[in-house]
């Protein structure tokens, strides 16, 4: 089994850590998520920044020069941003925008229209939700006709699982992570977004499990394996992800 790891954060104290919505992460450098995940076979992965690095870029650059070529980020940028910058941190191993709905510290969804188009155009990046999916309706048809997105975290919430599974279908994709803080049967979800559409899903450990209810477990893993047959697991596991950052 090879896993690429589609999400998780890195959190270094030598950078800018914003305290949100009352909340202040543990450290989790880069040698914590080797250590953790050294049994894994994590052949490669995706660091995602959270709501508590806003807009601070330098972290995400250090890490990912420490995790390697196999490895790359999603940031969040303000709208401002140049088109250097953007090129500048494509180079440097980020591959994707992310709209930080549920917690904030990114732009909002206002700018979610032309924010994702410019930096798929000029970067081929594709842009990240991180939004409980009973929101959905109302931006449902600025999504569809957007170039490449991806929802974090199952859309949140057995409320939300309908509006998902409807723009899984015209082709986003969507995040098999955060298994413990989530708000919806993790099984049915997982079952009827892969039926949707095969190339959806793409797991994601979501260490070091910032504010979750119940921090992620091996058996997060072994759940896929149990309900997915091989080739599919690898999929959801591997693959997905893979073709999904790596264009």
């Amino acid at each position: 089994m090879r896993i690429f790891d589609a999400h998780f954060h890195i959190i270094d104290f030598d950078f800018p850590i914003i305290e949100n919505q009352g909340y202040t992460p543990p450290s989790y450098v880069v040698a914590d998520y080797q250590d953790e995940t050294t049994d894994w076979n994590v052949v490669g992965g995706v660091i995602v920044s959270g709501s508590f690095q806003g807009f601070d870029q330098e972290y995400l650059l250090k890490a990912l020069k420490q995790m390697g070529p196999a490895f790359c980020g999603v940031t969040q940028l303000p709208f401002t941003v140049t088109d250097d910058e953007i090129i500048s941190l494509h180079n440097n191993g980020v591959r994707a925008l992310r709209f930080n709905i549920k917690r904030g510290g990114s732009e909002d969804l206002s700018k979610l229209d032309y924010f994702a188009r410019r930096v798929h155009d000029l970067a081929g990046w594709h842009s990240e939700l991180y939004i409980d999916a009973k929101e959905l309706p109302e931006i449902a048809s600025t999504i569809e006709k957007l170039p490449a997105i991806s929802i974090d975290h199952l859309g949140l919430s057995e409320e939300g699982l309908t509006h998902l599974l409807k723009l899984v279908d015209k082709g986003i994709h969507v995040k098999a992570t955060g298994f413990g803080r989530v708000e919806l049967n993790v099984e049915n979800a997982l079952k009827s977004i892969y039926k949707t559409n095969p190339d959806a899903l793409m797991f994601g450990t979501d260490l070091p499990s910032t504010r979750a209810k119940r921090p992620f477990e091996y058996e997060d893993i072994e759940l896929i394996q149990q309900l997915f047959d091989e080739k599919a697991a690898d999929k959801i596991l591997y693959t997905n992800a893979l073709k999904w950052y790596f264009k």
